[in-house]
């Protein structure tokens, strides 16, 4: 175990103040994450140095697609969440203890390495919740870009503005979920507000880092007209008519096996109403297409990358401009 950063003590016992919920903790007792335990009044991780899963990924599964499309990116995640989504598709890890699964040593400088050894344009936290390890994204991301390589978060947005501002100035890209515009569903199904993801998501654009955004489209709970509509124009109007936009297929699972999967006519939908206010990126996950994988140009239409399966397979983008002179809102060498 390591001593937890952003903590204080309060009337005899610690208070956590990594994220919104703001646990208070008893002696020799955990968070809600699982991972922050009080021991002895001083506040440690559990999961530091402690991945459970390191993979090699195509950037596009983060799902990055303006941010080095194309490109490979290893990916490291632990157990632990500070949510508790009923649709969870990685609750196998997100909501496990530390002692409850087998996890490996790997101290930050072993990650650089083994990213540096690789075909790899940085180091994405991903898998689980990354804001619940924040002290050992921090350690590994202060030491990627001292050797030139990029860090992604795949967030939940769940996160103080304290933390914020330690860890995003260290942090190039970002997909956060926003996992609906009820605040009503964010109480319901992932025990949470939406308000502070709200806040959170613009602080981070607002530091500087690069922002996609997903939203899994759950039938019955979040895919109402109304609701696209409302999320899409806050997203116009808060982010920025450039922010790429995922729309991703849920499938049963968890605690929500008893819901159909999503069909694609409900995801062409949710995206027309998207392109309607005005985002110009709009791409639909977890179904077969053969072109809202695409990025598209927003002024001419020209074919700018084709991908497929994760995969770029064409790519007529040279920088960040069109033939036609548009400026396509994209990162990459």
């Amino acid at each position: 175990m390591k001593i937890a950063n952003w903590w204080h003590e309060k009337d005899g016992k610690i208070e956590c103040l990594l994220c919104p919920r703001n646990c208070v903790i008893d002696d020799r007792q955990s968070g809600f994450c699982n991972v922050r335990r009080n021991e002895n009044q001083t506040l440690y991780t559990t999961v530091y140095g402690q991945p459970v899963a390191t993979h090699m990924d195509p950037i596009e599964k983060k799902p990055l697609y303006h941010f080095y499309p194309g490109t490979q990116i290893y990916s490291v995640g632990t157990v632990g969440c500070n949510l508790a989504c009923e649709f969870c598709q990685n609750w196998d890890i997100s909501r496990a203890s530390p002692e409850s699964y087998f996890s490996k040593s790997i101290p930050p400088e072993k990650i650089i390495q083994a990213a540096r050894q690789s075909d790899s344009i940085g180091i994405a936290f991903t898998y689980n919740e990354p804001t619940i390890f924040g002290e050992y994204v921090l350690d590994i991301a202060l030491l990627a870009h001292g050797a030139n390589l990029k860090t992604v978060m795949v967030t939940n947005g769940y996160i103080s503005p304290q933390a914020i501002n330690d860890i995003y100035p260290h942090i190039d890209a970002a997909n956060i979920d926003l996992k609906s515009f009820s605040g009503e569903f964010y109480q319901r199904y992932c025990k949470a507000e939406l308000r502070p993801v709200l806040e959170s998501i613009e602080m981070i654009k607002s530091i500087g880092t690069f922002v996609e955004i997903t939203t899994l489209i759950i039938p019955g709970l979040n895919d109402g007209d109304d609701e696209i509509d409302q999320l899409t124009i806050w997203i116009v109007d808060h982010l920025g008519i450039d922010t790429p936009l995922h729309f991703s297929a849920f499938h049963p699972d968890y605690k929500m096996k008893y819901i159909s999967r999503t069909p694609k006519s409900t995801l062409d939908k949710a995206k027309k109403i998207a392109l309607g206010n005005g985002l110009r990126y709009v791409y639909l996950g977890n179904v077969l297409s053969d072109k809202d994988d695409n990025t598209y140009c927003y002024s001419c239409g020209r074919l700018l990358i084709e991908r497929q399966y994760f995969t770029v397979v064409s790519s007529n983008l040279r920088g960040n401009v069109c033939s036609c002179g548009a400026k396509i809102a994209i990162v990459q060498s």
